[in-house]
């Protein structure tokens, strides 16, 4: 019954109860999913912690593309438990990174019904564009950007007296958190294209802010990586500025499209036949 239901089946309109039970079954199978994937994950600990250690590494691609020198880092851990812990969070973020397809399967058929045809349509463009920019947020930060911080920040030293013991759980931590930021940084084409869609955002006012872009760009891409290394500060800040370029362009089509329905809409009576701009 809950199948029919999330489908749009039935001989009538949902009630309110209907629609939690429908809820509650696209919520188990998300969690089952997840929980599933997180399993995997946790079983499979060698591979899984080959990526996420092989920046410390120094034999990493990055290094050897860029001709850097060995990089000699060590990680400790200095916790009873930390070691468990990092495990467990690591395989329960990767258990969401593999089973997210899933996910918004799930959580797209359980929304789509309410939705009319059009908006159906830009609803699969937009969630499908904002997922593929954040995994390519991701990507970009664990091949280049984590890799440089991870270099400068886990070999600096104020004084050759005071050595680095870099924790495993504060590697960790900072990878999870600078991929999270990279992968919510790579939304702003699609941002960009929402909210041109809902007229909030014209590529001429982008293009006149230009140079005020730039000086954000920088001070973005500081935050994101503290550190005074001018080279990884221009690594940073030079897929940021791409993006906003990007988004320019992103947003002047928006915008030739919107121009484009209005003419279509002024010649049809069916406004569910076109796509609102």
């Amino acid at each position: 019954m809950a199948e029919d239901m999330a489908n749009g089946g039935g001989s009538g309109e949902l009630t309110f109860w209907d629609h939690l039970d429908v809820l509650r079954a696209s919520l188990i199978r998300m969690i089952v999913a997840a929980a599933v994937a997180a399993v995997a994950a946790f079983c499979l600990k060698e591979p899984l912690f080959a990526v996420v250690l092989a920046p410390a590494d120094g034999h990493f691609f990055l290094y050897r593309l860029v001709g850097a020198e060995p990089l000699s880092l060590h990680l400790v851990n200095t916790g009873l438990t930390e070691q468990f812990m990092v495990h467990m969070k690591v395989a329960l973020v990767a258990g969401l990174l593999v089973a997210s397809p899933y996910l918004l399967y799930v959580m797209f058929r359980f929304v789509s019904p309410a939705l009319y045809d059009n908006e159906r349509r830009v609803s699969v463009r937009l969630v499908g564009a904002a997922y593929a920019m954040f995994l390519v947020g991701v990507a970009a930060n664990y091949a280049v950007v984590f890799p440089l911080t991870v270099r400068f920040l886990g070999t600096y030293q104020v004084s050759p007296g005071v050595e680095n013991l870099l924790t495993l759980s504060s590697y960790v931590d900072t990878l999870l958190m600078m991929s999270l930021v990279f992968g919510i940084v790579f939304e702003m084409p699609v941002v960009s294209w929402l909210l041109a869609r809902f007229g909030m955002l014209r590529a001429a006012w982008m293009r006149r802010f230009r140079r005020h872009a730039v000086v954000a760009v920088l001070v973005v891409a500081a935050v994101i990586t503290p550190t005074s290394d001018l080279f990884t500060l221009l690594i940073v800040s030079l897929p940021i500025w791409l993006l906003y370029e990007a988004s320019i362009l992103v947003v002047a089509l928006a915008e030739r499209r919107c121009a484009a329905g209005d003419d279509e809409m002024t010649n049809t009576n069916n406004d569910n036949d076109t796509e609102p701009c």
